[in-house]
């Protein structure tokens, strides 16, 4: 039981430093997707990012494939709060409206607008409903 917990943690302190190396606190490592040609969103990611309160967070996303065509389901995972969103894709823009759903006290939701990279990075904007702020938010893939 002790080697399980212990690789348990291991493991969580490597998708961590990850999540903490230098490309992720800085912009996209690859130029926009041609907005014909954008790389398939399905998988897991390191998110960075700031939200419309001037707040610092990080975590993970993960990204599936919706039931329609250019459709993504979203959760992300940041520290103290679990939010799922659906994503539709408008040629190298991807459009989310989002909610939380663990974690956060009261309605919390809002949106975000991706651009999508040629390296599968997304970067752009998130809201918040009821503050006037915009976030930003990064996220790279890591699978």
């Amino acid at each position: 039981m002790y080697k399980k917990v212990l690789i348990f943690v291991l493991v969580i302190v490597m998708v961590a430093l990850a999540g903490c190396s230098a490309k992720e606190k800085g912009g996209p490592t690859t130029a926009d997707a041609p907005p014909d040609a954008v790389p398939d969103l399905v998988g897991v990611y390191v998110v960075n990012g700031v939200d419309p309160l001037g707040t610092e967070y990080g975590g993970h996303l993960t990204i599936r494939a919706g039931e329609k065509e250019l459709e993504y389901l979203l959760q992300w995972i940041i520290v103290g709060s679990i939010q799922e969103g659906t994503g539709v894709l408008e040629g190298n823009q991807l459009f989310v409206e989002w909610r939380a759903i663990e974690g956060v006290t009261g309605k919390t939701q809002g949106t975000a607008m991706y651009t999508v990279t040629l390296g599968r990075e997304l970067y752009g904007t998130r809201t918040v409903e009821g503050h006037s702020g915009v976030g930003e938010e990064i996220a790279f893939p890591n699978d």
